[in-house]
């Protein structure tokens, strides 16, 4: 988990690698390091009771190196728990379902996820609602 004072070096990440995401202070940032440099980087976002994963980010010179799964494979086993959702992008469905993420309806995320969903899908955005499903998790440790 990454450490308050860092918030400055996440947004010089975002500001380089994806300009329209913004870090902020009150979620819960996940990094992966390589000889002391973040090169990866996953955000939670509460909302009411649930958290949403917000953001993804592998910085381009990593990317292919298996970075991304393994922060992945750590937030399944030691950060996502039931109650966390995702919007991924179409092409990432599979992705994220390798991690613990089930493809949902909309219409069961819960209303405030709900509305933030609709707000993207009609941005023209092209996602896909998944959820966290521990027990898909420890099914595969068997």
């Amino acid at each position: 988990m990454l450490n308050p004072i860092k918030l400055p070096l996440i947004k010089k990440l975002y500001k380089a690698h994806y300009p329209s995401g913004r870090a902020k202070k009150d979620e819960l940032i996940i990094t992966a390091s390589r000889e002391g440099v973040i090169v990866a980087l996953l955000r939670l976002k509460t909302v009411e009771q649930y958290r949403l994963l917000t953001g993804m980010l592998v910085i381009p010179e990593v990317r292919g190196t298996s970075v991304g799964r393994t922060l992945l494979e750590h937030c399944e086993n030691k950060v996502f728990e039931d109650g966390d959702y995702c919007f991924a992008f179409s092409y990432l469905e599979k992705y994220y379902a390798q991690h613990g993420f089930e493809t949902i309806d909309s219409h069961e995320l819960p209303n405030s996820l709900k509305m933030a969903f609709q707000r993207y899908v009609d941005s023209g955005k092209d996602l896909i609602p998944m959820q966290f499903i521990p027990s898909k998790v420890s099914k595969r440790a068997l």
